[in-house]
């Protein structure tokens, strides 16, 4: 299924009953099932088999997908267990979030470790936890809403890092055939990210204010984030793009410069950040 076609069907009058932005498409999750699925899937996993996509890269692009692969273990394992936590409202608009993203990153994992092959990693394992830092499955019994809130604030962290890293890898991939399906699992992570931040700002009572927006604002990392997430946020101020020095060339501010582009990270920092998770 064409991604693009699929977000403009995902958002369109007779599935959502009202015209709406893409960024507001996940109120609709429990309507869509199977179907939203199977679009997360980049397209060649249906008619390509890992084996091709194996032979067709070269060598030195392995590097990326594997970091890409480390990634989605990290938020597919993350997901799994917060729906397993009974910390998410029974029933509640969280839970459809959480359970249909949950399938998002399963399906991203099968696909990478497909499309690697032999040069497939396995999981890691992670503590979420960070050494006893955060309690987002209530495990220590933190408390209900401390861990509703730990839960929010990863899931943010986590999908925000993910769409600034496949966007650093991309270059990575130029010439070869993991491009398209990378950027098209970008473009979910993305949506992901939107709809995570929403979730939150509704959660935390900060609706219709400059909180609630589903992009990020220069390098604010928003409120109730922990301050350890901050490096998923820095280099977000940017204004050049091309060159060019946006808040000079046009008539908009830095924050609004800021809100229309998401910044590349090395696989270095994506690596850092992941790694304050990973035990082994």
């Amino acid at each position: 299924m064409n991604i693009i076609k699929f977000l403009d069907e995902f958002t369109s009058e007779s599935l959502t009953g009202k015209v709406s932005s893409r960024r507001d498409v996940f109120g609709t999750f429990g309507s869509l099932g199977k179907k939203a699925a199977l679009a997360a899937v980049p397209f060649g996993l249906a008619t390509s088999s890992g084996k091709a996509f194996a032979q067709a890269g070269l060598k030195q692009h392995e590097e990326p997908l594997q970091l890409a692969l480390t990634l989605e273990y990290l938020e597919a394992e993350f997901y799994i267990k917060a729906l397993d936590s009974g910390v998410l409202p029974s029933g509640g608009r969280a839970e459809a979030v959480y359970n249909q993203i949950s399938k998002h990153e399963s399906a991203h994992v099968e696909f990478l470790k497909t499309a690697l092959g032999d040069a497939s990693i396995d999981s890691p394992t992670f503590d979420f936890t960070v050494g006893g830092m955060f309690d987002p499955f209530n495990e220590n019994g933190t408390g209900q809403e401390v861990a509703y809130a730990q839960l929010l604030a990863l899931a943010q962290a986590f999908e925000d890092t993910g769409v600034r890293a496949y966007k650093g890898q991309a270059g990575n991939l130029m010439g070869t055939p993991y491009l398209t399906p990378a950027l098209q699992i970008h473009s979910v992570e993305a949506k992901h990210a939107s709809e995570i931040r929403r979730l939150r700002a509704s959660v935390m009572g900060e609706v219709g204010n400059e909180n609630a927006l589903g992009w990020i604002t220069l390098d604010n990392r928003g409120p109730g984030m922990p301050e350890a997430t901050q490096a998923v946020y820095d280099g977000e101020q940017n204004v050049t793009q091309g060159g060019v020095d946006l808040t000079m060339a046009t008539s908009f501010d830095a924050k609004a410069v800021s809100q229309s582009f998401d910044e590349p990270i090395s696989g270095e920092t994506a690596k850092a950040i992941a790694g304050l998770f990973i035990v082994s």
